[in-house]
């Protein structure tokens, strides 16, 4: 028996390891996920196709999907601008303050969202910091729409940077140096060298900013005021519904926010492939040979 196959059979598990782990693997995913996704659609048709498409018709239910496609238009680009730029001063520079600007990267993992709400109503809340400010110049951001976008970018901010700063990491520096040894300015370096380098990161990390941002409950909980047809979101206005015995329109828009889930995660694993298919087709060409003298 050659070494390579010694070295394989003693690296592999049993078959019945293997064959254990893949089915309480499936089991898990069975259970914690198909079931309850199944859940939502069946009790949100359970009186029919009618009922599902009136409660989705409701105007409290419009302006819920409305309010939230459009706080995640304006989170996931502000998070987009921040992101990279966070990630290209973290991985290509050094500086004194470094490791104090990657703690407040990772800040909004570690804090609970119900908490960071908090604070903005301790900011821009009628008895805060800002308050009598705010209200001598008819400036509304909590139990607004400004505070919605606010909590939700605070939430959001570091999937962009966390998905781009080990992937610079990794890269480094030099095919930037080269580019400005050659004369390219600092846009150009970006453009041309930087950003095709990292477009598959900075895809996944938006794909994963806009999920969370279409999708956060506790931060813009705090900060909406639950005023219907106005600041509440769609998981918002589920909660609502839903407290309200109102099943099957609960239902509903959370089938809703089931669909854009599964069509992020549809975009991102075709995103996924395609950059597979590219690196495979990279390392599948041939060395580029030296031209003749």
């Amino acid at each position: 028996m050659s070494s390579l196959a010694r070295q394989r059979i003693s690296t592999t598990e049993t078959r019945w390891v293997r064959w254990t782990l893949t089915g309480l693997a499936l089991a898990f995913l069975l259970l914690f996920l198909v079931l309850p996704l199944a859940a939502v659609f069946t009790e949100a048709l359970r009186k029919g196709l009618d009922a599902y498409l009136d409660a989705l018709k409701e105007p409290e239910a419009w302006s819920a999907i409305r309010l939230t496609l459009i706080t995640a238009a304006i989170a996931v680009p502000l998070n987009l601008v921040f992101g990279v730029a966070a990630a290209w001063c973290i991985a290509k520079y050094e500086f004194r303050g470094k490791a104090f600007l990657t703690t407040l990267v990772d800040l909004p993992f570690s804090v609970s969202p119900v908490v960071s709400g908090l604070i903005y109503v301790l900011v821009f809340g009628a008895q805060g910091w800002l308050g009598p400010w705010l209200a001598e110049h008819d400036i509304k951001i909590i139990f607004a729409v400004p505070g919605i976008v606010l909590a939700t970018v605070f939430v959001t901010f570091p999937f962009i940077a966390r998905e781009l700063i080990p992937l610079m990491q990794a890269q480094g520096n030099e095919e930037e140096q080269a580019a400005i040894v050659l004369g390219a300015t600092g846009w150009q370096t970006f453009w041309h060298v930087t950003l095709p380098n990292i477009k598959w990161g900075l895809i996944y990390g938006v794909i994963l900013c806009n999920a969370r941002a279409m999708g956060e409950f506790g931060a813009v909980s705090v900060v909406s005021g639950h005023i219907r047809g106005q600041t509440n979101t769609m998981p918002l206005h589920v909660e609502i519904l839903y407290n309200e015995y109102q099943s099957v329109a609960a239902f509903a828009v959370a089938s809703l926010l089931a669909v854009l889930a599964l069509v992020t995660l549809v975009i991102k694993s075709l995103a996924e492939w395609k950059h597979e298919r590219e690196m495979k087709a990279a390392a599948e060409m041939p060395p580029e040979r030296p031209a003749a003298a």
